[in-house]
């Protein structure tokens, strides 16, 4: 899954896309270098992003995804986890809703994506941007994580998402210590996310916790540490990745992809 923000302030590449025409240029060159999905966000979830107002929201990605929703020649997903932009990119062309807030953004997001049959990426999260570190709290947090995707999940279904549109998501970074995630990672093929029984999206690229082993370092300067977690990522059994660097990180994707692949050969 390739990333493109069409936001002013994104961690990794605020700014750079904000232009439709560009952004699109940009998109079909993420699909062209090997992107299977393209996610498209118009407001920053970094910790400590100021909230962009849902018509902001809204003139930001319409344009890019209607565009690609022609051009792009694969899934366009939209990054919200407002139920009324969601509504209007769907509408536009978009067949994924990835909502970075795991339902608690917007009452009316379920139905919204019940009713156009799209499917859905529930991540893990607690609390908006601006104050999700403080709830990074975890007795054990495989078990934690997975208990509330569960129940996450079970929203979604009482909200009328069929459970087989649905893909879970970590959220590594959201809500979390840097140890929090690198041990998210370290055990993704714990049983208690098999027993959840749907695919996994993880989305490491150039985030913080990377500094553990990186030091400090630029988000433009993390691309080796995410080769590493990507790799981890699939060798533990994640079904998609979602990274900014789409041409490194899909020759990465495919070597470990023959590396699994020997596991049972």
């Amino acid at each position: 899954m390739g990333i493109l923000n069409v936001t002013p302030d994104s961690f990794a590449d605020g700014g750079r896309f904000r232009d439709a025409a560009h952004a699109v240029d940009v998109a079909l060159s993420l699909v062209d270098a090997g992107a299977d999905l393209i996610d498209v966000g118009g407001e920053s979830t970094r910790p400590g992003a100021t909230p962009v107002p849902a018509a902001d929201e809204r003139a930001r990605v319409l344009p890019v995804v209607a565009a690609l929703a022609r051009q792009a020649g694969v899934p366009i997903s939209i990054d919200t986890y407002k139920a009324d932009v969601a509504a209007a990119a769907l509408d536009a062309g978009a067949v994924i809703v990835n909502d970075v807030s795991g339902l608690a953004g917007d009452p009316q997001m379920a139905s919204v994506v019940a009713s156009h049959r799209a499917a859905f990426v529930l991540m893990h999260n607690r609390g908006r941007s601006d104050a999700m570190y403080a709830r990074a709290k975890y007795a054990e947090v495989v078990r934690e994580v997975g208990a509330e995707l569960e129940a996450g999940m079970a929203l979604a279904e009482a909200g009328g998402v069929a459970r087989d549109r649905i893909i879970l998501d970590p959220g590594i970074g959201f809500a979390k210590r840097a140890e929090d995630s690198l041990r998210l990672l370290a055990r993704l093929d714990d049983a208690v996310f098999a027993a959840l029984d749907r695919p996994l999206l993880l989305g490491p690229s150039r985030k913080s916790f990377l500094r553990v082993g990186l030091g400090e370092r630029a988000p433009g300067d993390r691309e080796w540490g995410t080769a590493a977690a990507v790799t981890a990522c699939i060798l533990a059994g994640a079904h998609i990745v979602r990274v900014h660097g789409v041409d490194t990180m899909t020759q990465v994707a495919r070597v470990a992809d023959s590396i699994l692949a020997a596991r049972t050969a």
